[in-house]
């Protein structure tokens, strides 16, 4: 059985829209890539996906069950800006997903902050993008959900930050669980991606095994993603 099923998503915001009819599977253990440019409909997708919107149309079903309480306890959700209070400390941050979340696991944030270099002590306030990320990603890495999604994880931070976070997401990786993350840095996360779904306006314009797609078109990922979205 998939982690994850997505199917016939549609999503309008008065007279645009958001999602036309979008498809997206994940079994356990594996990573999807959602891949597009800014707009393309992704972080509406992955709300949806984490029972923060209401599609207009389609289904999102998460470890066989459906609906905004089965997804908010099934699905760890990484948004992508700021959500956590300035006057919190790292430490504190992750006691309060403790109390949010009963499958948070506080020794996996523990290791997850040190493998990052996070000051327990550190105030949120005074963190740099790139360390907020990786709070961040620590604290939703640490939840023992069935599905994890990231949107944009990788935006705006600097390249040694990029790499901390990639090594933390890859240490968090579950094989009873599945990932889905977004990007538009698709060479940063290449080897990380079992599936990829690219997505333009709203419409998946193609998807399917990472390798496979690889093999058949004879370029990369990144590679693709450029032939995909040329303008």
């Amino acid at each position: 059985m998939n982690t994850l099923d997505a199917g016939g998503v549609r999503k309008r915001y008065l007279h645009t829209t958001a999602l036309a009819g979008v498809d997206v599977t994940a079994a356990p253990g594996q990573v999807v890539g959602v891949l597009g440019p800014n707009g393309s409909g992704k972080t509406t997708l992955l709300k949806i996906l984490a029972g923060l919107l209401r599609p207009d149309a389609g289904t999102v079903t998460v470890a066989g069950e459906s609906g905004y309480p089965a997804l908010h306890r099934n699905v760890a959700f990484l948004p992508d800006r700021d959500f956590l209070y300035g006057w919190m400390t790292v430490r504190g941050a992750g006691g309060w997903y403790a109390r949010l979340y009963p499958d948070f696991d506080a020794e996996g944030f523990g290791r997850l902050t040190r493998l990052m270099g996070l000051d327990p002590a550190a105030r949120v306030r005074a963190l740099s993008k790139g360390t907020a990320e990786k709070l961040g990603l620590a604290l939703t890495m640490a939840r023992e959900a069935p599905l994890t999604v990231l949107d944009e994880p990788l935006s705006g931070v600097d390249p040694v930050a990029r790499d901390e976070i990639i090594r933390a997401i890859v240490s968090g990786i579950r094989p009873d669980a599945a990932l889905v993350v977004t990007s538009h840095l698709v060479g940063e996360l290449e080897t990380l991606l079992d599936r990829v779904v690219f997505l333009a306006d709203g419409r998946v314009t193609l998807s399917g095994d990472a390798e496979e797609l690889r093999a058949e078109r004879g370029v990369s990922l990144d590679g693709l993603y450029k032939e995909v979205f040329a303008r």
